[in-house]
């Protein structure tokens, strides 16, 4: 079998983009990133791609008089890109459902909190707020619901005294940049799978993940 082929959208710098590429730059993983889409001319990280060779494409979402031409215009260069699987790298648009039924169970996303909880915006200020001793971030497929889809994987970050949003949004993001990778891998490994709205894991791949969190 060959490796899951992946589109990546993008609106900024897209350091969780930078940690998919440099994963799927190893030989033994089993992704390839096939292209980096923005929506933003000022996205920083279409030049990241391009630094690595990775085709990099704005579709700019101010150039199309509807979102659904807009979004027609991402899936035309997806599958230009011969792309089978989506991942979101801090796409700041919301995407509509009938993107989300053509990517069905093929577009996932990263968000800085456990979920259920913290759905939304502001997901730092509102865990300081509320004074939860652990948060972290969630990858997860995507549903018509805002941060609502069944959850391939969670990373937990300690919430330490005297934290600030942007003190546990640079912890969260470490995590991030080591979980979206293993999600993806978990999935183009077949030891990810939806079954209804779960994902089921294969054993083997659950102790890796806790080796791979317990060990930092």
């Amino acid at each position: 079998m060959g490796k899951l082929k992946v589109g990546i959208l993008i609106s900024g710098r897209g350091s969780n983009m930078a940690a998919l590429v440099e994963a799927a730059q190893k030989p033994e993983f089993p992704a390839e990133v096939r292209c980096v889409v923005a929506n933003r001319p000022d996205a920083k990280g279409l030049d990241f791609a391009r630094q690595h060779g990775i085709p990099a494409i704005l579709v700019d979402h101010k150039a199309y008089a509807s979102k659904a031409e807009f979004e027609a215009a991402v899936t035309d260069a997806l599958v230009a890109h011969d792309v089978d699987f989506v991942c979101l790298a801090g796409f700041m648009r919301i995407v509509s459902p009938g993107f989300i039924e053509r990517w069905h169970n093929r577009l996932i996303n990263i968000h800085p909190s456990l979920l259920p909880s913290y759905k939304g915006l502001h997901t730092h200020e509102r865990a300081l707020a509320d004074g939860v001793k652990l948060t972290g971030c969630t990858v997860h497929f995507v549903r018509a619901e805002m941060d609502v889809g069944p959850i391939v994987a969670q990373a937990a970050v300690p919430v330490i005294a005297g934290d600030t949003p942007d003190s546990l949004a640079a912890r969260i993001l470490t995590a991030e940049h080591r979980l979206y990778p293993l999600a993806l891998r978990l999935i183009a490994e077949g030891k990810a799978t939806v079954r209804g709205e779960i994902v089921e894991i294969a054993p083997n791949a659950v102790d890796e993940t806790a080796r791979l969190f317990s060990a930092r």
